[in-house]
């Protein structure tokens, strides 16, 4: 057989979501390169299949791509597998096929569970078109920065978040984007998975009165037709910005942007309302 390289899709809670051509992909593969080869050890062994485990996470996928080539280029079959869902989406994988089109290198990917597809249709919103902002950043300016520019965004938009942080995300979206529809899923596929459906504020308000456990997606709507009407004013957006510690440079900058006025009047209000507040 030729080489090739498989990107390959593994239950992201429920084994029994694994498909035919993974199980028989995982069997011919001469080796398997996992996020996690702990995790994916056993996987393998809940499938009878006993292959060498390579790791192959975020902190090395570079230096693995080229050796994946490499072995590739030799006639071997590898499989790839991130530790639940797709490989690629919030998970290492995207650099192994970036590095096998560039070296030219056969490469495949296996469909399979993914709990973006799946929650987007739990939600019961509007899924003609989505938008999938995977995690939000972390640092408080580049989370700011994202959630402004998505203010008038009409597609509903799908994120990931940890139960630790799911309340006081759910409570900042609603902050930035106002009370809108919105569902939370929680351990899809697994015993106890639960979707709540509501506004941003209850779901907020709930997970804060509640303990959340396992891995959380969030579908928001997206904003109406006359979302533009009803968002903040420039001088409430800018005493936002100015009051969370943005410069006057920056808060006029993303309230241009957002609201669609010009640069130089955001700048000079920002100016004269920073003033004001000394």
């Amino acid at each position: 057989m030729s080489g090739m390289l498989s990107l390959c899709a593994t239950p992201i809670g429920n084994l029994e979501d694994i498909t035919l051509r993974v199980i028989r992909t995982l069997k011919e593969a001469d080796r398997v390169y996992a996020e996690d080869t702990r995790h994916t050890r056993g996987l393998l062994s809940h499938l009878q299949i006993k292959k060498p485990l390579i790791s192959c996470h975020e902190h090395n996928e570079n230096e693995r791509a080229a050796e994946i080539v490499d072995r590739v280029r030799s006639g071997e079959r590898i499989a790839y597998v991130s530790d639940a869902g797709m490989p690629g989406i919030s998970d290492p994988g995207a650099k192994l096929a970036h590095a096998a089109i560039e070296e030219g290198i056969p490469f495949e990917v296996l469909p399979g569970a993914s709990a973006l597809p799946m929650a987007a249709v739990l939600s019961g919103l509007d899924i003609d078109r989505l938008l999938f902002l995977g995690f939000l950043p972390r640092t408080n300016k580049e989370r700011r920065e994202l959630l402004l520019a998505r203010v008038h965004e009409p597609c509903t938009m799908i994120l990931y978040e940890s139960p630790q942080r799911v309340a006081e995300t759910l409570a900042e979206l609603c902050e930035y984007w106002g009370d809108r529809s919105a569902a939370l899923m929680r351990e899809l596929t697994k015993l106890y998975e639960e979707t709540r459906r509501g506004t941003l504020r209850s779901l907020a308000e709930e997970c804060s009165a509640t303990l959340v456990r396992g891995e959380c997606v969030i579908a928001v709507a997206g904003a109406g037709p006359d979302a533009k009407e009803r968002s903040e004013s420039p001088d409430e957006m800018l005493l936002k910005l100015l009051s969370q510690g943005m410069s006057v440079k920056d808060a006029a900058k993303q309230a241009s942007a957002v609201l669609e006025m010009p640069k130089n009047e955001a700048y000079e209000l920002a100016l004269r309302l920073q003033s004001q507040r000394r």
